[in-house]
């Protein structure tokens, strides 16, 4: 049994990891500094953490609230952080700060106390590898880089081979790629990743990074907006608002649901695996976007109303799923939930909650920014 400290603890993964680790027997802390901009203004813990967590109110940023939260642990899960790849092109100080920062701050204690720790696991993310890996029939495997600007604008949102041109198809994407970050949020989750790099290297702390694809299920803000496209599909599928089409509906994701990603940080915990090691926490299965509102569709009970008006956002990739290879060998992880299953999870949760439709404010913000556009 090991005393595990979450940061980040009370948001969504947290939370569900904190009731994986329970199941498991181990005892679980929480450092939550409650964002109001996913837990509401003058939030407290919310009910759906179990009353076995013992929770502080703190912020990761700040050492002496990292100090108090990491006595007498043994092992701390990093998912504080703040997510959102739209959000982040315009607020680059505040996700460099929380983000960056607030990891580099954890590992400063950490090395100054000397603390031992069974593990340290990173929550990481597919953004860290841009675009996913692609193929071409004539030229083999690739990794592109961010498609022009003036190409989506043309209406040309596939991916041609740089070498000869020809279309080129998405492949499962495995973790010793090279990265190539395509948006703020991005870019700061490859820091946390070299930070916590760094610190194996130098410090022998036992780290594992987990680079988790996109995670939804119940306990995921509803009133964020910027936290994934399942939230605001079930807002806007209520309300009986046409759901909009980016790039003509062809962007693919790997929907991998949070209690298969509890398990994963889970079985991290224990796993033989070597400090620094990054392991690709996803479904494997790719998904187009109009599916995926299908899906939650049906759980909903509520047929989806599409719009297809050419729109793209800049930093959004194409496709991206996960190889599940190194997953399966080293934690002996496997995806339980389809998206059928998991979207029914959601909808049955999310039935019980009020959902807050912020779609149009996210746009109008995006669009002041120049970072919104629509093919000609």
């Amino acid at each position: 049994m090991a005393t595990v400290l979450l940061t980040g603890g009370a948001g969504f993964i947290g939370s569900h990891t904190a009731d994986e680790l329970l199941r498991r027997g181990h005892r679980v802390r929480v450092l939550d500094c409650l964002d109001p901009q996913i837990h509401g203004p003058d939030a407290d813990f919310p009910a759906y953490l179990d009353p076995r967590v013992e929770r502080r109110r703190g912020d990761v940023r700040n050492p002496a609230d990292l100090a108090g939260a990491l006595d007498g642990v043994d092992a701390v899960y990093h998912l504080a952080a703040q997510t959102g790849v739209g959000q982040s092109m315009y607020e680059l100080r505040s996700y460099a700060d929380v983000n960056c920062t607030g990891t580099a701050s954890l590992l400063q204690v950490l090395v100054e106390r000397k603390q031992p720790l069974q593990r340290l696991v990173l929550s990481s993310s597919r953004a860290v590898y841009g675009e996913g890996t692609r193929r071409c029939a004539g030229c083999g495997e690739l990794y592109p880089d961010a498609r022009s600007r003036a190409a989506m604008e043309a209406g040309n949102f596939g991916i041609p081979c740089p070498r000869c041109g020809e279309p080129t198809a998405s492949l499962p994407t495995a973790e010793d790629r090279p990265l190539n970050p395509l948006s703020v949020y991005a870019w700061t989750k490859r820091q946390q990743e070299d930070l916590c790099q760094y610190a194996a290297r130098t410090f022998g702390l036992p780290v594992t990074i987990l680079r988790y694809f996109n995670v939804y299920g119940s306990r995921q803000s509803l009133q964020n907006p910027y936290t994934g496209v399942v939230s605001i599909f079930y807002a806007r599928i209520l309300a009986g608002h046409p759901l909009s089409l980016y790039e003509h509906g062809q962007p693919e994701r790997d929907f991998v649901h949070v209690t298969d990603v509890a398990r994963a940080n889970a079985l991290a915990l224990t796993a033989e695996v070597a400090p620094g090691t990054c392991i690709n926490v996803g479904s494997g299965e790719v998904a187009s976007i109009p599916a995926v509102a299908r899906a939650l569709g049906v759980a909903c009970g509520r047929e989806p109303r599409f719009e297809d008006r050419g729109e793209f956002r800049a930093g959004d990739i194409l496709s991206c799923y996960a190889n599940l290879d190194r997953a399966r060998r080293l934690l002996g992880y496997s995806p339980r939930l389809d998206l059928a299953a998991g979207m029914a999870e959601f909808a049955a949760w999310a039935g019980g909650e009020t959902p807050v439709d912020r779609y149009d404010q996210t746009v109008a913000e995006l669009s002041r920014h120049g970072l919104f556009g629509r093919a000609r």
